[in-house]
């Protein structure tokens, strides 16, 4: 019998966007405990470019099927697997873990030694089908099509971890929130809004502050043309914001903690322009300053937000679509920083 078939994206060596290849590649088997997942669309991230381009003391095996973000239909069942029928709709979680460690047992999966991101070191979601662990299969929002649906997990899970969970985001209290152009930042703004909180957002070019303030940021500012700590301090009458929502790096970190008022909070989940921030540590210790790192979220963290995307309460956020078979243009309209929320992949 011959081996069924399917288009996939791979690189075989890390390198800029030129990697990318589509391919015909075997439809892979669902294990115990697994899922086939028909995919219908997946998102962007950028850690889909880390990998891609390859990070330092990590290792990716190769051939590589990237992506994250996933939205589709059940396929196929592995032996064990029950509730779940074939053709309904779902989203799928990003973040695998054992789930028999403690972390995974007190819930917080993202605390697992053996967390991966799905497209990290397995196969992904830039392919007609995936395969993924059957706990991290969703249902999807009803009121979402599959392109707005894989534009929700992985920002929106981590966005929230950050505001939420760590940070403590409070009614009232006043949020930094960078790069709102990115997924993540547009979901940053979303969240932050809904917990009551003002939001002053940066962007980067002038045609991206009308839509950061229909995200609903109070105040926007041009993080190329201003200099954002000084501007934080005049517009809170020199106080400074009570949490900075930070994944930029190298290029905000100082101008970050000098936004921060005494006792602020400032949360990173990424570090796109460099991994070496300045930090006096006098200004950390004198002014009481929390630096609070954050990577994904729990699984049950992602069930507790959803009902907000049903609502409509939060909004994913999507730039364009793009086919399949242009990952590589998809790859560089992020790098180059083109879009402003998610770039989706639609798949054949």
């Amino acid at each position: 019998m011959a081996t069924a078939t399917m288009q996939a994206v791979r690189f075989h060596r890390h390198g800029g966007p030129e990697v990318l290849e589509l391919e015909t590649v075997p439809v892979p088997e669902p294990g115990p405990g697994q899922v086939r997942i028909r995919v219908r669309a997946v998102a962007l991230n950028h850690l889909d470019l880390w990998n891609r381009r390859g990070l330092p003391g990590r290792t990716v095996p190769l051939p590589r099927i990237p992506g994250a973000d996933v939205a589709g239909e059940v396929d196929a069942l592995g032996p064990g697997v029950a509730g779940l029928d074939p053709g309904a709709r779902v989203i799928v979680n990003p973040g695998i873990s054992c789930g028999r460690c403690r972390a995974c047992l007190e819930g917080r999966d993202n605390l697992c030694p053996h967390y991966e991101v799905l497209g990290n070191r397995t196969d992904g979601g830039y392919a007609q089908y995936v395969v993924v662990p059957a706990a991290n299969v969703i249902a999807m929002p009803g009121r979402l099509e599959f392109v707005e649906a894989a534009a929700v997990p992985l920002v929106f899970l981590t966005a929230w971890h950050m505001l939420v969970t760590l940070a403590r985001l409070q009614p009232g209290e006043t949020v930094l929130v960078w790069g709102a152009g990115s997924g993540v930042g547009s979901a940053a703004i979303q969240i932050a809004r809904l917990l009551g909180a003002h939001v002053i957002a940066t962007v980067g070019s002038a045609d991206k502050v009308a839509r950061a303030q229909r995200l609903g940021a109070d105040v926007v500012l041009d993080h190329h043309r201003q200099a954002v700590d000084e501007e934080v301090r005049a517009l809170t009458g020199r106080r400074g914001v009570d949490v900075v929502f930070e994944h930029v790096g190298q290029a905000t970190w100082e101008r970050s903690l000098r936004s921060l008022t005494h006792g602020g909070r400032l949360v990173t989940c990424g570090a796109t322009t460099g991994y070496e921030g300045l930090t006096d540590i006098r200004y950390v210790f004198s002014r009481q300053l929390q630096i609070l790192g954050s990577y994904m979220g729990s699984k049950g963290e992602l069930l507790r937000l959803l009902p907000f995307v049903e609502q409509g309460r939060l909004q994913p956020v999507v730039d364009r679509v793009l086919p399949l078979a242009q990952a590589a243009e998809a790859h560089r309209i992020v790098e180059e920083r083109r879009h402003f929320g998610k770039v989706v992949l639609q798949v054949p």
